[in-house]
């Protein structure tokens, strides 16, 4: 199955939306919206005021659905996210009352700020797209995308992802400032303009989000672009400065992302190029260095993508 004319100008429109209150900042509009096709999850790492949950309204609008928010401190409990049953006298019975997880695009503000119990909350729902309270499991909608965010300058009461938790994130990525011209633009409507007032429904209905989704596991992957994928994974953990290298997770969610960076560009066959663009995004955050390494986890992963030959037509 490709990716029909019909899908092709769905995805378009979710990219023009996601466009319109990201301007100027193309790689990171692709990068979200590929995550969201490969049912993936994603971790953004900024410093507050440049749009991240005007990002996540955004796509929760543009895709017909529903948004939630959590903001994370270190009083939150684990049932703040999942919900709690409460018992109902008149009937005798408990009674589930669903948390803010159980929507289209859950955005989680500062998710390190919360303790590592309530952390691990989120490990069964990214994964299963479940959650269990008090032995009973509830299904999680469909669509379903967590979508949290980091403050990387302020970590003051902060506690790590554990490594669990960020292996699950399928990609990470830094939205940025905007280009001066942007920024221009943005302050000539004065703070008052409502940036997703002019969106529009982009994905129609729940059809055709599975359609796209369908064209997503229907691009074609060749063995030389496999093995590629696998010879990063399996060099990152022989990186003499790297300590913990990628899981075979990682590199089924790399090969995921490239397949749907592949359908957002209009391709329905996956190049080594795809893989080059988000190698970092899907591997820097799920490697931890070795104290005293010479450079961060980006710079790492990025000193293996340009050591290991492409692979070339095949």
């Amino acid at each position: 199955m490709t990716t029909t004319t019909t899908e092709a100008a769905a995805i378009a429109r979710l990219m023009d939306n996601l466009s319109q209150v990201l301007s100027g900042r193309p790689a990171v509009v692709r990068t979200v919206v590929a995550v969201f096709l490969a049912q993936g999850h994603l971790l953004i790492e900024d410093v507050p005021g440049v749009g991240k949950t005007t990002l996540a309204k955004a796509l929760a609008r543009s895709v017909g659905g529903t948004m939630g928010r959590v903001q994370f401190t270190p009083d939150l409990l684990p049932s703040d996210l999942t919900g709690v049953s409460v018992y109902r006298a008149q009937t005798g019975d408990f009674e589930f009352h669903p948390g803010p997880l159980f929507a289209t695009v859950v955005i989680g503000d500062e998710i390190n700020r919360a303790s590592p119990k309530t952390q691990s909350a989120l490990l069964e729902c990214m994964q299963e797209r479940q959650v269990t309270v008090d032995g009973t499991t509830h299904p999680l909608p469909d669509p379903f995308m967590v979508i949290a965010t980091q403050n990387p300058v302020e970590m003051a009461g902060t506690y790590p992802l554990p490594e669990a938790q960020r292996d699950r994130f399928m990609a990470q990525v830094r939205i940025g400032y905007p280009a001066q011209q942007d920024e221009l633009e943005l302050l000539a409507t004065g703070g008052f303009a409502d940036p997703l007032a002019d969106l529009d429904q982009a994905l129609t209905d729940d059809d055709e989000i599975q359609a796209a989704r369908l064209a997503v596991r229907a691009v074609y992957v060749s063995d030389a672009v496999r093995g590629f994928i696998l010879d990063l994974v399996r060099a990152t953990r022989r990186h003499e400065e790297i300590a913990l290298g990628a899981s075979p997770r990682a590199g089924l969610q790399l090969l995921a992302m490239a397949k749907a960076l592949a359908v957002v560009q209009g391709r329905d066959f996956v190049l080594p190029d795809d893989i080059q663009e988000i190698g970092v995004s899907v591997l820097a955050h799920r490697v931890v260095a070795r104290r005293g390494a010479s450079a961060g986890p980006a710079e790492l992963i990025g000193q293996i993508l340009r050591g290991i030959p492409a692979p070339g037509p095949s």
